[in-house]
């Protein structure tokens, strides 16, 4: 018997766990409540300063998908989705917390809108 397939599913059944987990996690957000969608744009010192990595890590621990990027205008943008206590927590952090070394000049926000199903799984850093 090859040991590789073993090794190939001792490594696949994490992953797939996690996608399962996470596929639950939107089931629960879309029927549970309304869900709310927002664009945002973060102004100030928010670039360099691993914002982006910061942002990720809070929209997880607070249960809300989407994502984050930097601009060529030196901003950081991006979308939340979920239920709406959870989108107006993360709106706080990213309007009065942000990362450590950040400084954050003022957050605007738009196209904030009530959606019927979650258009993420997760939240991810885009490039």
């Amino acid at each position: 018997m090859c040991a590789l397939p073993l090794a190939a599913a001792a490594v696949t059944a994490p992953r797939i766990q996690l996608q399962l987990l996470c596929r639950g996690l939107v089931a629960a957000m879309s029927t549970a409540r309304p869900l709310k969608s927002v664009d945002y744009e973060v102004f100030g010192r928010v670039q360099g300063v691993c914002f982006r990595m910061y942002t990720e890590d809070e929209a997880r621990k607070i249960g809300v998908v989407g994502w984050v990027k930097n601009t060529s205008k030196g901003t950081v943008t991006g979308q939340v989705q979920g239920p709406e206590d959870k989108v107006n927590s993360m709106k706080s952090w990213l309007s009065n917390v942000g990362s450590p070394s950040s400084r954050i000049d003022r957050t605007t926000f738009s196209n904030e809108k009530t959606i019927s199903k979650l258009e993420y799984s997760n939240f991810t850093i885009r490039y």
